[in-house]
């Protein structure tokens, strides 16, 4: 059996600009962070016969490839030429659906355990890069390159995408003082809302290509915020980040109609008026996490964000990445 735990990810700065239709034209920007909230996925060589077993939300067990419903373990699995006699399964802290990356960190999660049985080393870009293509090129799904290289490599990442598709990944040069310090300010709440990023991502990527001038010109100032919020927190600045955030909020919400609503709104409003200097709402959008900048009275705000419903999520940074904890 093999085992392997891949982390989620919330996005600090230039999220969006990691879509095809956007740094192919321009090219993209990434700072993000992993989160100590994880993908556990086994694998198993069943010796009893040669069924295909998955085990997720659902369960299923079938004769043939082609039989599985679940179309990422299917794809993966056919990527890597496995056509019976395994035994795959998952579950993690965090639901799909919720914008923290899930789909990435199940297949990246997936791709290091089954290569890790057939004895294949794959360093983390090649597996973060299997992903991409699988999602984007086989599965035809809007997916950017923030979320299969944050599953691969956690941690404090920068990710500079170049027009031809190419990635440069570099950790950010952060103090332990400051990366503890923005830990302690960056309150995740969940929202309740649980939805699929691919509308929101598809009219995005649509707008890009159709070459909307408020759209472009929103994900042309997101990406130099982005670079302003690696800036200020490898500074030491961290204040700084709530600003920028708030910035980022504005400019956000033009890029899909679908990206906030009244409820929503009305979250992000009380938030400022009870300390938040900024935040944002996770993935593309529509539901998930927010994410405030909360530099003090942090008791009296998760109260407040208690009252409306909002559910704390606690947590650490990942500075791990995709990694193996059971191989026998």
């Amino acid at each position: 059996m093999i085992v392997t735990r891949t982390p989620f990810r919330v996005t600090l700065g230039g999220g969006g600009t990691d879509l095809p239709s956007y740094y192919s034209k321009y090219g993209g920007f990434i700072f993000s962070a992993g989160l100590d909230k994880y993908m556990f996925v086994s694998v198993n060589r069943p010796v009893v016969d040669d069924l295909i077993r998955l085990k997720y939300s659902k369960s299923e067990t079938v004769e043939r490839l082609s039989e599985i419903q679940h179309e990422i373990a299917r794809e993966t699995l056919r990527m890597l030429g496995i056509e019976k006699g395994i035994e795959i399964s998952s579950i993690a802290d965090i639901s799909a659906g919720t914008g923290l990356g899930s789909s990435s960190c199940y297949t990246v999660g997936l791709l290091h355990a089954l290569h890790v049985m057939k004895r294949e080393y794959v360093p983390l870009r090649d597996l973060a890069e299997e992903d991409f293509k699988l999602e984007a090129s086989i599965l035809k799904r809007p997916i950017g390159k923030q979320d299969p290289y944050l599953a691969a490599f956690g941690g404090l990442t920068v990710l500079e995408i170049g027009k031809d598709s190419s990635v440069k990944v570099r950790k950010a040069n952060v103090s332990d003082e400051t990366s503890d310090a923005l830990n302690r300010n960056l309150l995740i709440f969940f929202t309740g809302v649980t939805r699929s990023a691919d509308d929101i991502l598809e009219e995005q990527s649509r707008a890009v290509a159709e070459e909307k001038k408020e759209v472009i010109e929103s994900m042309h100032y997101i990406k130099q915020l982005g670079r302003e919020t690696l800036e200020a927190v490898e500074d030491g600045e961290i204040d700084e980040v709530g600003r920028l955030f708030h910035a980022h909020w504005q400019h956000k919400k033009k890029t899909s109609s679908k990206m906030s609503n009244e409820r929503f709104d009305k979250i992000y409003d009380t938030a400022l008026e009870n300390g938040a200097l900024g935040g944002k709402i996770s993935g593309a959008g529509g539901g998930g996490f927010f994410t405030f900048y909360v530099p003090k009275n942090h008791k009296k705000f998760k109260e407040i964000m208690k009252q409306l419903g909002l559910r704390e999520m606690r947590y650490h940074f990942d500075f791990e990445g995709s990694k193996v904890l059971v191989d026998f």
